[in-house]
C-alpha cells in the first residue's frame, strides 16, 4: 500500500548542489520548482528531491549510545568502487566499516549533510533480493 516516494534533503545552494547531485549520486533531473529540484535514481523508484533553506539543517539524528544516524542510506553493490569514487573526488567520507556482514560508510554533501552507503551481503534478511521474495510471499 505504501512505499517511499521522496526523499528531501535540505541545502543552501541549489544550482551548485544539484550539479553535485547529478556528478557525484548520479541523479537525472525530472523538475524544478520554486526553491526546488526533483531527480530520480538509474534505478529504483525512490525519488531525491532537493529544497533550499536558509542554514543547513541536521540530516542525521543521534542515537541513545550518543552516535549520529542517518534517517536513510544508499544501497550499493560495489561498496569498494564507491567509496572510492568519493575518497578519490576528494569527498570528505569514513572508513568502510563491516557490520555483522554488512559494509557500510558515511559521506558528506556540499551543506555537511551526513549520509551512508551500506552494501548487504545476499545472506541478509536486509538484502533487496530478499525483501523482494518476502513481499512476494505475502501478497
Amino acid at each position: 500500500m505504501f512505499k517511499v516516494g521522496t526523499i528531501f534533503v535540505p541545502v543552501t545552494n541549489i544550482e551548485k548542489s544539484t550539479d553535485w547531485y547529478e556528478t557525484f549520486l548520479g541523479v537525472r533531473k525530472i523538475d524544478s520548482w520554486e526553491n526546488g529540484v526533483g531527480f530520480y535514481f538509474p534505478t529504483g523508484s525512490t525519488q531525491l528531491a532537493l529544497v533550499k533553506v536558509e542554514s543547513p539543517q541536521p540530516t542525521e539524528f543521534t542515537t541513545k549510545s550518543n552516535k549520529k544516524n542517518t534517517y536513510y542510506n544508499f544501497v550499493v553493490d560495489d561498496i569498494e568502487t564507491a567509496h572510492q569514487h568519493f575518497k578519490s573526488n576528494e569527498i570528505a567520507t569514513s572508513e568502510i566499516h563491516d557490520f555483522e556482514g554488512m559494509k557500510f560508510f558515511d559521506f558528506y554533501d556540499l551543506d555537511g549533510n551526513l549520509f551512508s552507503v551500506v552494501d548487504e551481503p545476499a545472506d541478509s534478511p536486509f538484502h533487496s533480493d530478499n525483501v523482494r521474495k518476502m513481499q512476494e510471499s505475502n501478497s
